[in-house]
């Protein structure tokens, strides 16, 4: 019996089932166009797409290669902790470093990633919805992985080596720490980093904040049955892996970011000497609870809080990397784009940070959802360009494959929900390519963004302020969907509905038509 089909099967009812049975398989609000059955619907914009193409064309001929591409991806950073995006010196952490590749690039308002680590870090690598993987939420300790997502996911990665790139990540990879499922096994060249995230390894040194495991030897050895990594690792496709630094203490895992900094930045340097283009993937442990500070940065925002002096560490490091590839002499030939795996997590207030938004990490609000995007190439992406148009996190791994030369390769026998927003990002005067956003919570639709209009068909309900993933549950929003208008309700407050919208059958015809994408 072929369950993975019953499951599919089951997954496409319960989403029919989230919308009115009076909704259409098509709506009048749709502007973007299919051009394969297998990929997301998209906005045509030819004359962006002629001159952004005009300059890589001419790049390629003064340089002579494909650019390189770095991703500086930070852990449950808020959309207001940037000083760019509301924050910074203004809530007792400056980011002065990453406030100037917005400035000095395109800052990206409208951002979004899935609503938990493990999902958003999986997305972006294979251009596709978690629930089409399997990688639907974060790996636990103790979890038992029966079957490997991975193994019939074809990866940014394997794609990009195959374009000839050199591949690597360097700090947190949380998507599999079992063999196959790791990054080297995946598709990535080399990896330098951790296998979970920071609280997965701090919490079995930690007495002060889980006493009843630290202080209870008989609990740690359960822990330790559990396989749990504990170590910074290297590894290398087809070759050695090994623990590189045991985390014995809070202090030496406060040392990790500064640990995966420093090898990213050799290899940079290394990498900058070769003949081929590179994909660098460096994800920030921090700023994901349980924020220690690092020696070199304790007390150093104005809020003194562990949290904040991460804040400051992470945003020293972008500005420490950038500035590496401009002494290697390729910065010039370097797509950058800087962001965050997913909302703040509010669970572990005050070690958090801050939305505007209503939600934090793991719901479908703007809050769980939103994420700082800014996009940095020196001498291609136009300086002090904003825009609030729709971006995907998942529009990476489409975008860089254009720039590989590679877009070719994107894979046809599956369904790609990522949008080349190539043209969007190198245009002077770019659109976006995206039209629609949709919001998975797991196996649960739970909400879709088109245009300023977002429509709602699962809510999730806190049940004690701060407890955003603790104490919430999801549900069904009764009657008709709940309806908002980002531009005058920005935190979701007040649904417009059909009291004050035309469009609620419109847009639950558009959540209709994505259901169907999972018919075959």
């Amino acid at each position: 019996m072929n369950f993975k089909l019953l499951r599919t099967i089951a997954l496409q009812t319960a989403i029919l089932a989230a919308v009115p049975s009076f909704a259409l398989a098509q709506s009048v609000l749709s502007k973007a166009v299919r051009t394969s059955e297998s990929a997301e619907p998209a906005l045509a914009h030819p004359d962006q797409a002629t001159a952004a193409q005009a300059k890589l064309d001419a790049l390629r001929e003064r340089i002579g290669r494909r650019p390189n591409i770095v991703w500086l991806v930070v852990d449950d950073m808020g959309y207001g902790d940037p000083g760019a995006f509301g924050g910074g010196a203004a809530i007792g952490a400056a980011t002065p470093n990453t406030d100037r590749l917005a400035s000095e690039g395109l800052k990206l308002t409208s951002t979004y990633s899935q609503p938990t680590c493990t999902p958003t870090r999986s997305a972006i690598l294979t251009g596709r919805l978690p629930v089409r993987t399997g990688l639907t939420r974060p790996i636990l300790a103790g979890d038992r992985i029966t079957k490997n997502p991975w193994a019939d996911e074809i990866s940014l990665p394997k794609l990009l080596g195959d374009a000839g790139y050199k591949t690597v990540l360097s700090g947190k990879w949380h998507v599999g720490a079992a063999e196959g499922m790791r990054p080297h096994d995946i598709g990535f060249d080399e990896f330098y980093g951790f296998y979970e995230a920071e609280k997965e390894i701090s919490q079995s040194v930690d007495k002060r904040r889980y006493p009843d495991l630290v202080l209870n030897p008989e609990r740690l050895e359960m822990l330790r049955k559990t396989r749990s990594s504990d170590s910074l690792v290297h590894g290398f496709k087809g070759g050695k892996t090994s623990d590189v630094v045991k985390i014995d203490s809070i202090e030496t895992m406060a040392e990790g970011d500064r640990m995966t900094k420093e090898f990213s930045v050799e290899k940079i340097k290394e990498l900058a000497k070769s003949d081929a283009p590179f994909f660098l993937e460096h994800a920030f442990m921090k700023v994901h609870a349980d924020n220690f500070a690092s020696k070199a940065f304790e007390g150093k925002s104005a809020s003194k809080y562990p949290y904040k002096d991460d804040v400051v560490e992470v945003d020293a490091y972008i500005g420490e990397i950038v500035k590496t590839l401009d002494e290697a002499g390729v910065l010039e030939n370097t797509f950058i784009f800087v962001t965050s795996d997913n909302g703040p997590q509010f669970d572990s207030w005050p070690d958090a940070g801050y939305t505007p938004f209503r939600g934090a990490k793991a719901s479908a609000w703007e809050g769980g959802v939103r994420v700082p995007g800014i996009a940095y190439w020196k001498g291609m992406i136009k300086p002090g360009r904003q825009s609030d148009d729709l971006f995907d996190l998942m529009d990476l791994f489409n975008t860089s494959l254009h720039l590989a030369g590679a877009a070719g390769k994107i894979p046809t026998d599956r369904y790609i929900d990522g949008i080349d927003q190539t043209s969007f990002l190198l245009a002077d005067d770019g659109k976006s390519n995206r039209e629609k956003v949709y919001i998975w919570a797991e196996h649960d639709l739970m909400a879709m963004r088109m245009y300023e209009y977002k429509i709602h068909v699962k809510v999730v309900e806190e049940h004690a302020q701060w407890l955003n993933i603790d104490m919430t549950t999801i549900s069904d929003v009764g009657l008709a969907p709940w309806l908002f208008n980002l531009y005058i309700d920005p935190k979701e407050q007040y649904p417009v509905g059909h009291r004050m919208n035309a469009f609620l059958a419109s847009m639950a015809a558009e959540m209709k038509g994505h259901a169907g994408t999972f018919k075959k």
